[in-house]
This record gives C-alpha cells, structure tokens and sequence, in this order.
C-alpha cells in the first residue's frame, strides 16, 4: 500500500514508519484491494448537504469501476491546530492512538464492505466498532510491550471498573 502525505501538512516524525507497523498488525488480506492512504489536511466530502459531516475526520472511498479502493484521513481532526494551546498538546500527544483507530476503522470498512458478505447494512457499524476496538488493542500491546506486561495483571480488574462505570451513566442518562 502506498503512504501518501500531501506537501502542505505537517505531521509528526516517523509517521509513515507508525502507520506501516499499524498495517503489519492487520492480516494481509483484509489489505487486499486498498491500493493507497492519502494523508490530507482537511477532507470535504461534497456529497452531503449538511455542512457538519462534510468535513471528515477519514473517508474509505471504495472500488469503482477501474479505480481501486483507497483511503483518506485528515490531519486538522487528529492535531487541531486552530485550538488553544493545551488542546493542541492534547492532541499531539495522542496522535498516533487516535490515528491507530482510524486507521483501523476504516480498513474495517473496506473489510466488510468487500469480504463479509455475511455481514449485513446494518450490523455493519457494530462489526467495524468490534474489528477497529480489537485490531487497536493488538497494536497497542505490540507497541507498548513493557507497559502491557505491566498492567497486564490489573487488566481484568479494569475492565470490569470501566463497565460498571458504563452501565451507571446509563442508569443516571436514562
């Protein structure tokens, strides 16, 4: 797959080198077809009227007719230059996570928009959720291999923290 930065946008060091370790986590055949990533400053997607999903944080543009698929992700969501200060350090900070998940979200797509085609419309969302939340916590382990063996004990016990967190902002939402 060939990694594309347009000359305009700034993106933190070694970033290609990030991404192609985050591809190397995915099985080669959910790659099969993806010919190129497109790294843009901002994405329009001029197909929607309404003006709050045009600009995108990672658009999956899907095979047609002679042209392969290919993927594009936008760097003002995931680096925020325009915020403030501790904003925009939040974000450098958490660059390559939140790119991991989009990466993996939309490669999820592509996955079962092309080979699952026991995977219906509308369980579609849920399916790719499940893949990106699976496909990032492998990356991660593999990235932060001290941190992993170190948490690794208290992990369930996390887990279990965060979703009796869920179910009671439920209960106080509902």
């Amino acid at each position: 797959m060939k990694i594309e930065i347009e000359p305009d946008v700034k993106v933190p060091r070694h970033t290609t080198d990030k991404i192609t370790k985050m591809l190397a986590t995915l099985p080669p055949d959910h790659l099969r077809g993806i010919t190129r990533l497109k790294i843009v400053r901002r994405i329009v997607y001029q197909q929607s009227k309404n003006t709050a999903s045009q600009n995108l944080p990672g658009l999956y543009h899907p095979r047609q007719g002679a042209t392969p698929a290919w993927m594009e992700i936008a760097t003002d969501f995931l680096l925020s230059p325009d915020a403030k200060l501790a904003r925009r350090l939040t974000a450098r900070l958490s660059f390559y996570s939140n790119l991991s998940f989009l990466l993996f979200s939309l490669v999820g797509q592509h996955h079962f928009l092309t080979m699952k085609h026991s995977v219906k419309r509308h369980q579609i969302e849920k399916s790719v959720r499940l893949y990106t939340e699976q496909y990032a916590k492998a990356w991660h382990e593999r990235e932060h291999t001290f941190r992993t063996r170190l948490f690794k004990p208290l992990q369930p016990k996390l887990e279990q923290w965060a979703k009796s967190l869920q179910r009671h902002l439920k209960s106080v939402a509902q």
